[in-house]
């Protein structure tokens, strides 16, 4: 169990330890709506002319 252990406190970012209290805010995001698909397609878009400008 020691190196389970050892290996998550490895991959704990600096935000991860904040404070203890403080939980995770739980989004509820519909996947299937439009407006979501059109909001992926447009960052997926941005993204994809990001990395050809980074070339």
């Amino acid at each position: 169990m020691a190196s389970k252990n050892s290996a998550n406190s490895s991959q704990t970012t600096p935000a991860d330890n904040k404070k203890p209290q403080e939980q995770e805010e739980e989004i509820d995001i519909d996947l299937e709506a439009p407006e979501t698909e059109k909001a992926a397609l447009a960052i997926q878009n941005q993204f994809r002319r990001f990395q050809k400008k980074k070339k």
